[in-house]
């Protein structure tokens, strides 16, 4: 019986943190997104959203390039992280696993260099499809903030 319980726990701890909406929103707004870079929280909840479904510890399919996206908002290791499987450029400065807990703190400072960077949100193709240029204020409708 002991077993079986210890089993339970690990599989529970192994369970990848998927937020709700509200929280996420409060979580980002604690953090200082609401109004990055001009960006409001409508725009990173989302993205979030539609990047990985609010799942923490997401990591996408190999892109074109090899690459793979790592985390809640599907930080690319090409450019923003490093997963030791191909030429990276780091600008994030943490290895890819760094964005696969539940504590998503390094992942909103990394999301905070990404938007500091040309390309700003355009850097998201799920929000470049999904939230650019729309009304987002229904991604934040209904939460205390």
């Amino acid at each position: 019986m002991k077993a079986l319980a210890l089993l339970f726990l690990l599989i529970a701890a192994n369970e990848a943190k998927v937020y709700g909406r509200c929280e996420l929103a409060s979580l980002l707004k604690r953090n200082g997104l609401d109004g990055y870079y001009g960006y409001s929280l409508g725009n990173w909840i989302c993205m979030a959203y539609h990047e990985s479904r609010y799942n923490s510890r997401v990591i996408g399919p190999p892109n074109t390039d090899g690459s793979r996206d790592y985390g809640i908002f599907q930080i690319n290791s090409r450019y923003w992280c490093d997963n030791n499987q191909g030429p990276t450029a780091n600008g994030c400065r943490r290895p890819c696993s760094a964005f696969l807990n539940d504590d998503i703190r390094e992942d909103i400072v990394c999301a905070k260099r990404i938007v500091r960077d040309p390309q700003k949100m355009d850097a998201w193709v799920a929000w470049r499809n999904h939230c650019k240029g729309r009304d987002l204020s229904e991604w934040t409708r209904g939460c205390r903030l």
